[in-house]
């Protein structure tokens, strides 16, 4: 399509429904003991079952805040007289709540703030009468969101890639969505949407479109309309505005930014992304269930490398490297279509099951593309970055577990590596165990059998047992070779499986010459990284960062050798600035102050933070107060913990 053109929206527009609440097929709970209840929600979901929302906001960027109302339909789903609706909200007015289908509204009242875990104030809605099982309630309630709310961040023209409109995205994951309207938030409820938008600039939602940029005689803005049919938790609801136009890279995948970013956008993920659906869809044996597969292409402070919404992924800038080699994020939050968006982790002690999924789908799509060697050598980037976690946290710590327990804990806590690298080894090593011809059977039934569902750990273990009951083989080596409690419940770090490391020897064998240089008389040349990859240099400089510090001469060597501290791709640059302040050298101190300036993805910025304050804490912390309003409210909050700022 010609890129000058490619504002319009990338599926054809249907009418809108008109205000409707249809019973569909809601996901049931697996498990209703109370030891499965979402420690970290303060709403009665498995009481009050959200099946449908409506949702209607208005955006005020001169007021930095949404205006608008949510129409939940519930279902009880509780035998007896159910007269009480409990959800979470933090950081959010309630302006207004109604009864429109059921008994009537008896009134309203928000709790006191919660003591721990930064759950907010409970949201109660007392009915007339109760209800009985299977009967429904509709709720509207009325909000705006607050200068708090944790969910948006609000960019100034200035703080976007071409300077001319403001900006604003939500970020709803782990327990967000609460800052922005009142809901059952967690993921063990899904529900569908309806969204109605109001804003002066393009939006976008995680659903298809309905209506886009349509008039209604209201001066100064337009009415956007999305809808999503697949039931999704409440921290995949998304929606950002801005100055966004789109181009297609594929039969039915689209990249979105800004207008004068569209031919760079364009040219790395063209053609790329089709490849990746295909190949999940034949790993899972289901078709691509979300319509088309859209990337936005978000501003540099988006604190993630991706986030996974729904038919429309957020991306960092940072894959965008013109060598095509950080794409791979695109392949996870692509995977994440089936592992976390289709099943679901019922709690966020249960993560492992959204990311390890998804690293290990991530992973075979690589191997796919890249040959069989790649599992096993991104396997090995992976595990450095899981003992860098565990190293951080301890060895001892609840959240190096990977069934964590966070009871009066706020999930955002105990965000690292350890449910990604920690739950992909652990399904490495169920794979390894029965076989990968059996274990590629397993997969599909897996995605299929909790397909629009949430499962626990528990709950996974029941089902693999259960699907190799005939197996004698499989099964008892699931039984007998490992231990499921030490597996979820042991901190640390688990065992080190046993990597194919033919990728990465050449890697280690150079980082092993720059150790010993003096001693061998090894003279490095640029031609000792020919024919590498971007991420094979990666692995080379984690090798040098393990090694104790470089002499700021090697260093020096090591930019003008390889040009390390000029390179495009930020995973490079990010670890050769961990080597030049590992070992202490003044010269890069400012350099890196000025690049994580500018950086908002947490997996650079944090540890560069952290690395710039062990060699001079009045500078990082004079480098993170001259940028903090530019940061991402998450991301201020982590660097502010990593520093020892109170305030």
């Amino acid at each position: 399509m010609d890129i000058n053109t490619a504002i319009t929206p990338p599926i054809s527009l249907t009418a809108a429904d008109t205000a409707r609440f249809t019973t569909l097929a809601e996901p049931k709970m697996l498990v209703k003991s109370p030891g499965s209840h979402d420690p970290n929600t303060q709403s009665n979901y498995l009481i009050f079952y959200p099946l449908h929302n409506k949702v209607s906001i208005t955006i005020d960027f001169e007021k930095k805040r949404f205006l608008g109302d949510i129409t939940t339909q519930f279902e009880c789903r509780q035998q007896g007289n159910c007269d009480e609706i409990l959800l979470d909200t933090r950081d959010v007015e309630v302006q207004g709540v109604e009864i429109l289908s059921g008994p009537g509204l008896k009134g309203w009242s928000l709790g006191e703030e919660a003591k721990k875990g930064n759950y907010g104030r409970q949201l109660k809605i007392s009915l007339v009468n109760g209800v009985d099982y299977q009967s429904k309630v509709t709720a509207k309630i009325n909000f705006a969101t607050t200068v708090k709310s944790a969910a948006l961040q609000w960019l100034t023209p200035e703080q976007t890639t071409n300077g001319k409109f403001p900006y604003v995205f939500s970020q709803c994951e782990p327990t967000y969505a609460r800052t922005i309207f009142p809901c059952a938030d967690t993921p063990a409820a899904k529900s569908t949407y309806e969204f109605s938008v109001r804003s002066p600039l393009p939006v976008l939602c995680s659903g298809l479109p309905t209506t886009v940029g349509s008039f209604d005689k209201k001066s100064g803005s337009l009415l956007y309309g999305y809808e999503q049919k697949v039931p999704i938790p409440s921290y995949l609801f998304a929606l950002a505005s801005g100055d966004i136009a789109g181009t297609r890279v594929g039969p039915r995948s689209w990249v979105w930014g800004a207008a004068e970013e569209l031919v760079t956008l364009k040219a790395e993920l063209d053609g790329e992304v089709e490849k990746f659906i295909s190949i999940a869809e034949d790993i899972t044996d289901s078709e691509y269930a979300w319509g088309t597969y859209n990337v936005l292409i978000l501003p540099p402070s988006f604190p993630f490398g991706g986030m996974e919404n729904p038919v429309f992924t957020y991306a960092t800038p940072s894959i965008i490297s013109g060598d095509k080699e950080n794409i791979d994020v695109i392949a996870h939050e692509l995977a994440h279509s089936w592992s976390g968006n289709l099943v679901t982790n019922a709690t966020f002690q249960d993560f492992w099951l959204n990311e390890g999924w998804t690293v290990y789908l991530e992973r075979r799509i690589g191997a796919a593309i890249h040959g069989e060697k790649f599992f096993d050598f991104s396997s090995i980037i992976g595990w450095k970055s899981l003992e860098e976690s565990v190293n951080e946290y301890g060895p001892d710590h609840e959240f190096t577990k990977l069934v964590p327990n966070l009871v009066d804990q706020d999930p955002d806590d105990s965000f690292s590596s350890i449910p990604y690298e920690k739950g992909f080894t652990f399904l490495r090593k169920l794979d390894k165990l029965v076989g990968r011809e059996k274990w590629d059977k397993f997969i599909p039934h897996y995605f299929k059998t909790f397909r629009g569902k949430s499962l626990t750990s528990n709950v996974f273990k029941e089902t693999l047992l259960a699907f190799f009951e005939n197996d004698p083989e499989a099964h008892k080596a699931l039984t007998t070779k490992v231990d499921w409690d030490k597996e979820y419940y042991s901190p640390g770090l688990p065992e080190k499986p046993d990597f194919d490391t033919s990728m990465v020897d050449i890697c280690y064998e150079l980082a092993k010459k720059w150790k010993n240089k003096d001693l061998l008389g090894f003279e490095p040349t640029p031609n000792d990284m020919d024919g590498w990859t971007a991420n094979q240099k990666v692995v080379f400089l984690d090798k040098l960062t393990s090694y104790d510090p470089f002499s700021t001469k090697d260093v020096d060597l090591l930019a003008k050798t390889y040009g390390f501290d000029n390179s495009g791709n930020m995973e490079v640059v990010f670890r050769f600035y961990s080597v030049a302040l590992k070992a202490k050298y003044e010269k890069y101190y400012e350099p890196a102050a000025k690049w994580v300036q500018g950086i908002g993805r947490m997996k650079y910025c944090r540890p560069t933070y952290r690395s710039l304050a062990a060699c001079d804490k009045e500078l990082a912390v004079k480098t993170f107060r001259a940028r903090e309003s530019w940061y991402h409210p998450l991301c201020r909050a982590m660097v502010k913990k990593d520093l020892g700022l109170d305030d």
